[in-house]
């Protein structure tokens, strides 16, 4: 049975990890909320906050551990530095292979304006691999609700943009910031990707 430690940056996001949690898979969680925002108010991901991400994320690698896995995707990026003696996985990579499969048009949806470029090039990549063609989109207004402390009204507002995106005609749609997951239950038609249970099996996969 696999160890899997989450490096997380928002502290919401500790339940919707274990509530996406396989069977017979233990995770331990880590909160860093320093990252995320000093990403923010720096504008976006320096080179010396990826650098202590890419700390964060060896320091978990310790005895009894088979997989990390960075659940931020505006920090993402920090996880190609760390090196460790297992392996180390963004939450963000496993849902663009997922969302990108089968090609089409993929809609992705990010709720903070730091996430976009990272997004954009990870989730660019996985498209090339599958012809699938890309369209990254920030939905107006959702951190703003997420930051009042309003996850209902942010779900909400995710999830509209989700039914917006499929009825648009988009193949798939992905929600690229784990925070985001309590949009699927309130998607009225198709549900949109989360990363949580993808990020988490391919985790599992690579221990």
């Amino acid at each position: 049975m696999p160890t899997i430690a989450c490096l997380h940056t928002a502290a919401g996001n500790l339940a919707v990890f274990d509530a996406a949690c396989p069977p017979g898979v233990t995770l331990t969680h880590t909160l860093r909320e320093d990252l995320l925002r000093d990403a923010e108010a720096a504008g976006g991901l320096t080179d010396a906050i990826a650098a202590r991400t890419a700390a964060a994320l060896e320091a978990l690698a310790t005895p009894g551990v088979d997989a990390v896995l960075l659940t931020c995707s505006t920090v993402g990026p920090g996880a190609a530095r760390a090196r460790a003696p297992v392996p180390v996985l963004r939450v963000d990579a496993a849902l663009a292979e997922e969302a990108t499969r089968s090609g089409g048009r993929v809609v992705v949806l990010c709720a903070v304006e730091t996430t976009v470029e990272p997004t954009r090039a990870i989730f660019a990549e996985a498209a090339a691999r599958h012809g699938a063609t890309l369209d990254v989109r920030l939905v107006p207004g959702a951190w703003a609700a997420f930051r009042a402390g309003d996850p209902a009204r942010y779900h909400a507002i995710v999830a509209e943009a989700a039914d917006a995106a499929f009825a648009e005609g988009a193949a798939q749609v992905a929600l690229a910031q784990a925070s985001m997951t309590g949009a699927v239950a309130l998607s009225k038609g198709r549900k949109p990707l989360a990363s949580p249970p993808v990020g988490l099996a391919a985790a599992a996969a690579a221990a």
